[in-house]
């Protein structure tokens, strides 16, 4: 009976304990009590990185980086010669239009001008040809345009590849379509 009473007793003082121990006091700027405030967590206190942690993640991405770049560089240098045949292959087409406006192909001393510009000599010219001005190679060069051909076509068109330069072989290997 006696344990019961203290129990019952207790009972606002074990909520009010309850209470005290999960928040903190904190002093007012009068020196008064200020109100009670609900301690943070430990995880609360300790969310985010640390430094070192931040540290380790950018060594490796940096890492991943030099392994991975590399790859992309060349890739770039590959897709070359691929792209420089696509452009060949539309230069071909406005070649072969305007033969078949005008009748026959532009000559060497007219070049790929013919495309975009009203030859003298071309009388049934529809063009332009092409929609936007002539395309240099992927080396930034301009392409070469020879008619007749030197393998007995009536054109020759082409680029000399990384170098610059006639002959060569992998990048530097001419690049040539004949009509």
């Amino acid at each position: 009976m006696i344990r019961q009473t203290i129990i019952a007793r207790c009972r606002p003082c074990l909520g009010i304990l309850a209470a005290r121990r999960r928040t903190d006091r904190r002093i007012g700027t009068t020196g008064e009590p200020a109100t009670l405030r609900p301690r943070r967590s430990r995880f609360v206190e300790q969310a985010g990185f640390t430094l070192i942690e931040l540290l380790v993640v950018l060594v490796i991405i940096g890492l991943l980086a030099t392994l991975v770049a590399p790859n992309f560089i060349g890739q770039s240098e590959k897709a070359k010669p691929k792209a420089a045949r696509v452009q060949l292959e539309n230069l071909r087409n406005a070649l072969d239009m305007f033969q078949l406006d005008v009748g026959r192909y532009p000559t060497t001393e007219e070049g790929l001008e013919a495309l975009r510009v009203r030859p003298n000599s071309a009388a049934r010219w529809a063009g332009p040809y092409l929609r936007d001005e002539i395309p240099v190679d992927p080396w930034s060069r301009p392409y070469v345009y020879r008619s007749p051909g030197e393998g007995g076509g009536n054109y020759d068109i082409g680029s000399y590849g990384a170098d610059g330069r006639a002959g060569g072989d992998q990048l530097n290997a001419d690049i040539v379509i004949s009509g």
